[in-house]
C-alpha cells in the first residue's frame, strides 16, 4: 500500500518505524512468563483471548458481549456454526454470484482460453444471453489477435534480415503501443459519456458495442472510474462488463473477495478460522490452470463442510477432490503396466471414456501425451497431509501409493468436469503400503490407503500438533498435543473433539499462552478491519494488501501453504508495511472502506485521552509502558494534537494515534 508523501505522512511513518522496529527482538523472542501467582487469566482477559484465537480478533462490543455470555459457552456456540445465525455476512456475499455456481456453470458463464478456443475452431457456438455472449464475442476477439499477431510475427522472422527483423520489430511494437493508447482513450471517452445514462441504459449501450470497443471500455474503466461505471448496476450486470476484460479475474475476484468478508463479518468465526487452516493444511494453488476455476467449489464443498467433522472424511474429499486432483496432477497418472500404458485396446465399447489415450505406443509419443506414473500426490498425502515428513515412509512407499491412485482422474477437468475412476489407467495388482498389503481392488484400494492413513497414531499426532500451533503457540507443549493425539485416535479422528481438548486445557489458558502468537498478513489486515469497525464496501484493496505483505489469498504456489510461525512474517519491511496500512485504515485512505475511529475514542477532548480510550478499544488496554510512553512523548506535536500553539481546542488526531496503535508490537500479536 501506497503511504503518501506527506510531510504528516513520514512523520507518522517515522514513528511509527520507532514503535515497530523497537518490538521487533521482543516479537521473536518467546513470550515471557507472567507471574506465577495469575494462575487463570481473568474474565475479561479469557474473552480477549477466545476472540484472538477462535475468532480473527474481537470487533467493537466484542470482549464485553462474549463475558456477559460466558466465554464458555460462547466457545460452544462456536463449535457448532450450524446453529448460529449468519444471514448478514449472507447478504453481503449475494452480489458474488460465482459462489454459488457450480464449476460447469462457472466456465460456461466465464469462459476460459480453452472455451474460446473451441469457439474460434468451430468446435461450439455462443451462448445466446446478450450478456453472455458480449463475454464470449469479447475475448474471441481478443484470442484473434493473438493469432493474427503470432502469423504476423512468424512470417516477419523468415522474411526478413537479421538487421531488418529488428528494425520490422521495433516498428510493430510501435504501431501496438500506438493502438493501446487508441484503445485506451476512447475507452476513457466513452466511458464518460456513459455515467450520464441510466445504469440499464448504460448496460444496453455497452451490450450494443463491437466486441473490441467493449473490451477496450472495460480495460481503461479501472478503479474509481469502474466504480462510477458500475454504479447502480446489478452484480450480473458488474460482472459482465469485468468480464469482457477477464473473465477469469472475475472468479478469482470474487473468490477472494468473500474470503476476506466471511472472515470479517461472519459470526461463526471459529468456522471460518478452521476453513482456513485447512485449506492452508491441503493447499492447492489459484494459478495453476483450470484451478482457477475449480477453487470455489473445492473451498465451499470440500473443505468447509468437513472443517469439524471426521478427519478420515475431509482426507477422502479432498482426495477425490478435481482441484486437489489437478494441482498435484494425479489426474495425468497411469500405471505402469495398465492397459492405457501398454497400448492394450480397450475391452469394452468406446473405450477409455473420454479418448484420451490412444492405443498404441507410438501414437501417444507422437500426441506427446503423458502417462507415466506421477508421485506428486503420493508424496504429499504422507509428508503433508497425514504422517508428517518424519512419518516413518519410504520412497517405496510413496511409489505404492502412487500406484494405488492411478486411475483416480477427472473427466473434462478444462469444462469443470468432476472426479472419475478410470480403471484403464489404473496400475493391476497387489501393492504394499507401509507393510501393508493392498489387494487389487480398483477405486477401493485408495479408499483403503485414506482411511488408513487417517487413523495412523502418527497422523493424529501430526494434525494435533498443528492445530495446537496455530491454536497455542509455535511450539506447542508436548502434553497438551499427546492429550489432543489420544483423543484423536479415541474419538476416531472427529475434529470438534480434538478442538475441545485443546480449548479446555490449562496450556490453552495459561497466561503465558495471552496474545502469545504474531498474526499472520491476514489475520493482521482481518484483525484491523474487525477492530476498528470498519464497513467494506469493497475487499479488493485488503486482496491487494495481503498480496503485498506476501499472502495472497489462495497464492501459496507450494503444497506446504503459508507459515504460521512468526519468523516467516516478522522482519523490519514487513512490520512497517503494517504500520502503513494501519495508519492508511484509520485514516480513511483506502478505497471502498469506510472507518470511524472518533467513536472508539469516544467523548475524548486531548491526545492523551484520546490514547487511553483507544488502548482501552482496540487492545482492551494491554499496552505495554515501552509502546505507551513511545507514543506519550508525541502527543504535544502539533502534526498530531491537530491544534496550532494558539488554538488549545482543536480536538487529536484520532485517526493516527488509531493507526499507531493498530502497527504497534501489542496488536500484532493474538
Amino acid at each position: 500500500m501506497r503511504t503518501g508523501t506527506t510531510s504528516r505522512g513520514r512523520k507518522w511513518l517515522a514513528l511509527g518505524a520507532v514503535v515497530a522496529l523497537a518490538a521487533l527482538g521482543t516479537q521473536l523472542a518467546p513470550a515471557k512468563k507472567k507471574d506465577k501467582s495469575a494462575d487463570a487469566m481473568a474474565e475479561q482477559k479469557r474473552a480477549v483471548h477466545a476472540l484472538n484465537r477462535l475468532a480473527f480478533g474481537p470487533r467493537p462490543g466484542d470482549v464485553e458481549r462474549v463475558s456477559q455470555m460466558g466465554v464458555d459457552k460462547w466457545i460452544e456456540r462456536q463449535l457448532h456454526p450450524e446453529k448460529i445465525d449468519d444471514s448478514v455476512l449472507e447478504a453481503r456475499l449475494a452480489s458474488f454470484r460465482t459462489l454459488k455456481m457450480d464449476t460447469r456453470e462457472i466456465v460456461e458463464n466465464f469462459p476460459p482460453n480453452q472455451v474460446i478456443k473451441r469457439v474460434a475452431e468451430g468446435k461450439m457456438g455462443l451462448p445466446h444471453d446478450p450478456a453472455k455472449r458480449a463475454v464470449y464475442e469479447a475475448q474471441l476477439q481478443r484470442y484473434e489477435n493473438k493469432q493474427e499477431r503470432k502469423e504476423e510475427a512468424g512470417k516477419g522472422g523468415s522474411a526478413d534480415s537479421a538487421s531488418g527483423s529488428t528494425s520490422n520489430e521495433a516498428g510493430k511494437l510501435s504501431d501496438e503501443e500506438a493502438r493501446r493508447r487508441e484503445d485506451r482513450l476512447y475507452g476513457e471517452l466513452k466511458a464518460q459519456e456513459l455515467l450520464d445514462l441510466p445504469p440499464d441504459q448504460r448496460m444496453k449501450e455497452i451490450l450494443k458495442m463491437s466486441p473490441e470497443d467493449q473490451r477496450a471500455l472495460a480495460m481503461s474503466a479501472k478503479g474509481p472510474k469502474a466504480d462510477a461505471l458500475m454504479e447502480g448496476m446489478s452484480p450480473q450486470q458488474k460482472e459482465t462488463l469485468m468480464a469482457l476484460n477477464s473473465p477469469e479475474r472475475v472468479v478469482a475476484s470474487e473468490l477472494m473477495q468473500a474470503k476476506l468478508l466471511r472472515a470479517i463479518y461472519s459470526e461463526r468465526q471459529l468456522e471460518e478460522v478452521m476453513t482456513d487452516f485447512w485449506f492452508n493444511h491441503f493447499n492447492v494453488f489459484i494459478n495453476k490452470g483450470a484451478d482457477r476455476y475449480l477453487l470455489t467449489s473445492y473451498e465451499r464443498d470440500v473443505i468447509r463442510p468437513h472443517a469439524m467433522g471426521k478427519f478420515e472424511d475431509l482426507l477422502v474429499a479432498t482426495a477425490k477432490s478435481p482441484a486437489m486432483l489437478f494441482y498435484l496432477d494425479n489426474w495425468l497418472s497411469v500405471g505402469p503396466n495398465s492397459e492405457v500404458a501398454l497400448g492394450i485396446p480397450p475391452h469394452r465399447p468406446g473405450g477409455p471414456r473420454y479418448g484420451r489415450f490412444p492405443p498404441t505406443r507410438p501414437q501417444r509419443e507422437k500426441k506427446k501425451i503423458s502417462s507415466g506414473l506421477n508421485e506428486n500426490y503420493g508424496r504429499e498425502l504422507m509428508e503433508l497431509h497425514t504422517l508428517s515428513v518424519n512419518g516413518g515412509y519410504t520412497q517405496r512407499d510413496v511409489t505404492e501409493v502412487a500406484k494405488v491412485f492411478t486411475g483416480w482422474t477427472l473427466e473434462q477437468p478444462k469444462k469443470g468436469g468432476g472426479f472419475h475412476f478410470e480403471p484403464l489407467m489404473h496400475e493391476p495388482g497387489e501393492k504394499i503400503v507401509l507393510g501393508h498389503k493392498i489387494k487389487p481392488n480398483g477405486e477401493q484400494e485408495g479408499i483403503e490407503v485414506l482411511r488408513t492413513l487417517a487413523h495412523n497414531p502418527k497422523t493424529a499426532h501430526f494434525i494435533s500438533q498443528k492445530l495446537a500451533m496455530r491454536f497455542v503457540s509455535d511450539d506447542p507443549p508436548p502434553t497438551l498435543v499427546e492429550r489432543m493425539t489420544q483423543t484423536f485416535l479415541k474419538k476416531k479422528g472427529d475434529i470438534r473433539e480434538v478442538l475441545e481438548t485443546m480449548f479446555r486445557s490449562p496450556e490453552f489458558w495459561a497466561p503465558e499462552a495471552y496474545r502469545a502468537k504474531v498474526k499472520t498478513p491476514l489475520e493482521f489486515v482481518v484483525s484491523a478491519v474487525r477492530a476498528t469497525g470498519a464497513d467494506v464496501s469493497d475487499a479488493r484493496v485488503l486482496v491487494g494488501t495481503l498480496n503485498n505483505m506476501g499472502m495472497m489469498p489462495y497464492g501459496m504456489q507450494p503444497p506446504t501453504g503459508y507459515s504460521m510461525k512468526a519468523d516467516t512474517w516478522v522482519n523490519s519491511s514487513a512490520l512497517l508495511g503494517r504500520m502503513n496500512f494501519g495508519l492508511g485504515l484509520a485514516a480513511g485512505r483506502l478505497r471502498g472502506i469506510s472507518v470511524d475511529p472518533a467513536q472508539l475514542a469516544g467523548d475524548a477532548s486531548d491526545a492523551q485521552g484520546a490514547l487511553t480510550a483507544l488502548e482501552k478499544s482496540l487492545l482492551a488496554g494491554d499496552v505495554s509502558p515501552q509502546t505507551h510512553d513511545t507514543i506519550s512523548k508525541e502527543l504535544d506535536d502539533p502534526k498530531i494534537t491537530q491544534r496550532k500553539l494558539d488554538d488549545a481546542k482543536r480536538p487529536p488526531n484520532v485517526a493516527a494515534i488509531a493507526g499507531l496503535i493498530l502497527g504497534s508490537p501489542e496488536f500484532q500479536r493474538r
